[in-house]
């Protein structure tokens, strides 16, 4: 969460003439509600039942750039579509960096707890091994732009 896959996933299939998706988005364009208001509604069980759906059938596309969600990587199958089924990248950031990016964000249903830190902290525990489990490629992003961001990743898929 906050890590930057969106912006660095649509520069990234802009650069590599692929098509762009980010799982979030999709699963709010089919259903009509916003991750938030199917995390109020369905929980993150139904939430996450979803997004795997959305990850099974996209990762299943060629020629095209994925960001998925922070959480996808708590579920096996996700996991396994993930390193199966394309170049996975893991986009790593201090708690510190996650939190100045995401603390005013109000669409991040996770985050809305008494301290939203501590949860940052906590999720980066349980997650970052599973990131790295599957990643094909791991890049620090905390004082990184963009584009440097960016030319490691093409240069790490040009070479393969």
């Amino acid at each position: 969460m906050g890590a930057g896959k969106t912006t660095i996933g649509r520069q990234l299939a802009r650069s590599l003439a692929k098509e762009f998706h980010d799982s979030d988005r999709e699963i709010e364009a089919r259903t009509g509600a916003s991750v938030a208001l199917i995390f109020d509604i369905e929980g993150e069980v139904g939430f996450r039942r979803r997004e795997s759906k959305i990850i099974d059938e996209l990762t299943r596309r060629q020629n095209t750039v994925l960001a998925t969600g922070g959480g996808a990587v708590i579920d096996a199958y996700n996991r396994e579509c993930m390193k199966t089924r394309g170049i996975a990248v893991y986009l790593h950031a201090s708690v510190d960096r996650l939190f100045t990016r995401t603390r005013r964000d109000i669409n991040r249903p996770l985050l809305q707890t008494a301290d939203p830190k501590r949860t940052l902290q906590e999720l980066l525990r349980h997650r970052d091994p599973l990131y790295r489990e599957v990643a094909d490629l791991v890049i620090n992003t905390d004082g990184r732009t963009l584009r440097q961001v960016i030319t490691e990743i093409r240069h790490f898929v040009e070479q393969r």
